[in-house]
């Protein structure tokens, strides 16, 4: 294990004193060993956080963690940023607070800038059942302990000067307000994650796709990859949009749907939104990055596909009614447009679980909200790979619940679901 040094001001200057040639590689890219006690199939967000507990919480370092194509390449890269927990059921609010307060403190934890920004998540309310849904969130949200408030229109303007709250046809009735939501960077958290996986031992393996999963008499004995064969103890998917195809690797199928989530930025132009707004009724979402450009998002597609690529109608969709409610983007033109492959269950919330196989455990179903609870997700998941039993984050989410009937319904707390 190479000791790496730590991210400091005093470090920056030295660098740059001496032209910064000492900085050493974030993390090691090594051969994959031929066994390790935990296997860990996807390397995004959720799939290092889940290795960085299981070495932080745990004390399991003996950890693999493989990737098909580059660290965070996948919904990790390509979602939108936002963090808020404020969720209607106990189930979901628990673990994306938990999620939200871990962000809060990641750059120190982590001694790497993932560049937290809680500069607040507004929510539309655009309808008079909108209204009152959000109202009901609100309620649930002060017995849960989760910060959140539903505010009126004259308030909706001051956080929000930018805003057309009388539109004809989209109205600004009120909103619901996490004062303490925001964005991170998505790039620096799979990074920060990553890093201090390698100072802990393990290994990330990129370009290293799995093709099979062994298993021998119902229990996990390893995966064959693109670099050759390893054999495991316990195995961890943690592949999103693509869960349903691992699962079918092991042997067992998910009831998930696997579908595109569009967004775009437009050209970058100078401060003008330091919040995030999330506009359901229309389907679209907006906040201010740091350059300047305005990211835009909306809805789902309609039908099930694997595309990472943007569409045009699903863009004029979007911005056509975001147009409405924030008529000075109106001039604007695209930057550049993308889509992440985003895992739905029926009732929009994720799975964290033992599985039919045993030693095989599945972290997937978060949909569109799977980049605000990367902490959480990764400490619950953690968890449950160590002990072989879910703890009390992720005890309500076990595949089970599909056969009970005993559904976390998000549908309306979730939006457009994210």
């Amino acid at each position: 294990m190479k000791r790496r040094g730590r991210y400091s001001a005093f470090a920056l200057v030295r660098e740059a004193m001496r032209g910064h040639t000492g900085w050493q590689k974030a993390w090691e890219s090594p051969l994959p060993s031929r066994k390790y006690d935990v296997v860990i199939i996807g390397a995004g967000g959720h799939g290092l956080a889940t290795a960085y507990f299981l070495g932080k919480n745990h004390q399991v370092r003996n950890v693999a963690v493989l990737e098909k194509g580059w660290l965070g390449g996948g919904n990790t890269g390509r979602n939108t940023t936002i963090i808020r927990s404020n969720y209607l059921q106990d189930a979901s609010a628990a673990i994306y607070e938990k999620a939200r307060q871990l962000y809060e403190s990641m750059s120190q934890d982590l001694n790497y800038n993932v560049m937290f920004s809680p500069r607040g998540v507004m929510m539309l309310a655009q309808t008079h059942h909108e209204a009152r849904g959000y109202q009901r969130i609100n309620n649930a949200n002060i017995v849960q302990g989760v910060s959140t408030e539903y505010i009126s229109p004259d308030q909706v303007r001051k956080l929000c000067p930018i805003i057309s709250i009388d539109g004809p046809r989209y109205p600004v009735l009120g909103a619901l307000w996490q004062s303490r939501g925001g964005t991170a960077r998505h790039d620096a958290v799979a990074w920060a994650y990553a890093r201090a996986c390698s100072q802990m031992g393990m290994h990330i393996v990129e370009q290293c796709e799995v093709n099979a999963i062994r298993t021998r008499n119902g229990r996990v004995v390893g995966v064959d990859t693109g670099k050759g064969s390893i054999d495991c103890d316990k195995l961890a998917i943690v592949v999103a949009g693509h869960s349903g195809v691992a699962a079918e690797m092991a042997g067992f199928r998910l009831p998930i749907e696997s579908v595109a989530l569009q967004a775009l930025v437009s050209e970058p132009i100078k401060p003008c939104l330091d919040i995030v707004v999330m506009a359901n009724t229309v389907h679209g979402y907006i906040s201010q990055s740091d350059k300047g450009e305005l990211v835009i998002g909306g809805g789902a597609d309609q039908y099930n596909n694997y595309s990472q690529r943007g569409s045009f109608h699903n863009v004029e969709e979007t911005v056509r009614a975001l147009v409405e409610t924030f008529p000075i983007i109106s001039r604007l033109q695209m930057l550049r447009q993308w889509g992440g492959i985003v895992d739905m269950t029926g009732d929009r919330s994720p799975i964290i679980s033992k599985t039919p196989v045993e030693h095989v455990y599945i972290n997937c179903g978060w949909g569109t909200g799977g980049f605000k609870s990367i902490p959480g997700s990764g400490w619950a998941m953690a968890e449950l790979v160590a002990s072989d039993q879910p703890g009390i984050l992720a005890a309500p989410f076990g595949l089970e619940r599909f056969g009970e009937g005993r559904f976390i319904d998000e549908s309306v707390a979730a939006g457009v679901a994210h």
